[in-house]
């Protein structure tokens, strides 16, 4: 039996498959991945850091082949899928650069003779990772779970096994104990056995938030620390007073960056009165993005990654077209074979149409417009989701106010949201909880302990 297929988007052909894994698979490799944990565990920090270093190394080597995979599985531009790949190597350069002095035991002042915090691995984490971002999404995380000294067991989503087997070959390529790093082709049914398990200590998920409710719900019922990184509907806020040329530019990218399939995409554009000219020059820039090849460096906008995903993104499309949205760019299926879907604008949405309520994955972008800067925030923050958000203004500090009013786990001014090794990343409310990279993701799959000597 195979769920794990490899089909091209562009043509809805098969090119590859994998068997699923059977329970004496599973087992035989969570206890591969268990005993290389435990090696990993002992070994020191310069020798993890070595490790990650040749990571990066080979990540780069590889970036042609593998971005090729990549966009064979899923549909991203090679370009798209180069780029992600090498913000795969920096991560893990990064990860080896601070993981000794920000994991280092801290000193804490008490009246015992030395009492101190210590940030121990927390053994084995299962992964189940999206096929969005096939690379970065396993390494957004690993990086630093790896460098704290954990095992990772990966349960990939069906559609990328050849880029699930391919991360699992680089590690070992770079010289990480075999297993530590373990791809496993485990079906949804086994998922539940996977995160009971003893040898299990913890469980990171990315994906949609119904998903997410599911994982959370199996996390707590066996007691499982987790970090859940989840759907988003991010808006995209535009001033009065912004500068509207940039902003369409940079709006148009952040829709439409992979296909329009990220969590972190702009989806909702929310237009203070006196900016609608920002409108017209967003709808000029989503129209230069032209459905092309995927493999050519040229192409900015691809095939979706299923074609059940792309049926669906038309039918919000066209359910919120019968709400009262104007459709002002796109919003029609090709005839060309494959899972092909236009840059597609609507304008006068609003709360109560699928496009604006529910997270649109694709290349859809949804305008409405408000009174004021007040309502704009009030309007972003009326929705279950809290991922990311955007603000154009010329005014810094008039941003900084608006951003400590959005209820969301990132907030970037005159730029598009984007993951950053640096800092921590993760949502709010149903965009999931935990963070991953900067010194709270390093710190998310470790163990405090506290030692107290009298």
């Amino acid at each position: 039996m195979s769920t794990f297929r490899s089909i091209n988007p562009t043509d809805g052909q098969q090119f590859a498959a994998r068997s699923e894994a059977s329970a004496d698979d599973i087992q035989r490799k969570l206890q591969l991945c268990t005993n290389a944990q435990g090696q990993w565990a002992e070994t020191p920090f310069a020798e993890k850091a070595e490790c990650l270093r040749a990571l990066a190394d080979r990540l780069r080597e590889r970036v042609d082949t593998d971005a090729r995979t990549a966009t064979l599985e899923m549909g991203k531009p090679v370009a798209q899928a180069k780029a992600e790949i090498l913000k795969c190597a920096t991560a893990c350069e990064f990860a080896a650069g601070h993981a000794e002095n920000w994991l280092a035991p801290q000193a804490i002042a008490t009246e015992a003779q030395h009492s101190q915090v210590r940030y121990e691995p927390m053994g084995v984490v299962l992964a189940i990772m999206p096929w969005n971002f096939p690379f970065w999404q396993v390494f957004r995380f690993g990086a630093s779970a790896l460098a704290a000294g954990n095992g990772i067991l990966l349960k990939h989503a069906p559609n990328v096994p050849l880029c699930a087997e391919a991360i699992e070959q680089i590690c070992l390529e770079a010289g990480f104990p075999e297993g530590l790093v373990t791809n496993v082709f485990a079906p949804v049914a086994a998922i539940e056995a996977m995160i009971a398990d003893s040898r299990v200590a913890a469980l990171t998920f990315t994906g949609s938030t119904r998903a997410g409710q599911t994982v959370a719900s199996l996390a707590a019922k066996y007691i499982k620390p987790s970090v859940l990184e989840l759907g988003g509907s991010d808006p995209f806020i535009v001033l009065a007073d912004a500068d509207f040329e940039a902003a369409a530019a940079v709006g148009a990218r952040a829709r439409l960056q992979n296909n329009g399939q990220s969590c972190i995409a702009a989806k909702r554009f929310i237009v203070e009165r006196g900016a609608e000219a920002f409108i017209e020059r967003l709808r000029a820039q989503m129209a230069a993005f032209h459905l092309g090849d995927p493999l050519s460096a040229e192409t900015g906008l691809g095939p979706m990654a299923r074609r059940d995903l792309r049926d669906e993104l038309h039918r919000q499309v066209q359910d919120s077209i019968d709400a009262g949205a104007h459709l002002q760019l796109g919003g029609f299926v090709p005839t060309e074979e494959g899972w092909w879907y236009p840059a597609t604008l609507l304008a006068h949405a609003g709360p109560g149409m699928p496009v604006w309520d529910a997270e649109t994955f694709g290349p859809v972008a949804a305008v409405h417009v408000v009174e004021s800067a007040q309502e704009a925030v009030a309007v972003a923050n009326a929705s279950p989701f809290g991922l990311g958000a955007s603000i154009w203004t010329r005014d810094r500090e008039r941003a900084g106010y608006l951003a400590a009013k959005l209820q969301c786990g990132a907030v970037f001014v005159n730029d598009l949201v984007r993951s950053d090794p640096r800092m921590p990343f993760g949502g709010t409310k149903s965009s999931g909880w935990g963070r991953e990279l900067g010194i709270e993701g390093m710190r998310a799959f470790t163990q405090p302990k506290s030692v107290w000597i009298a």
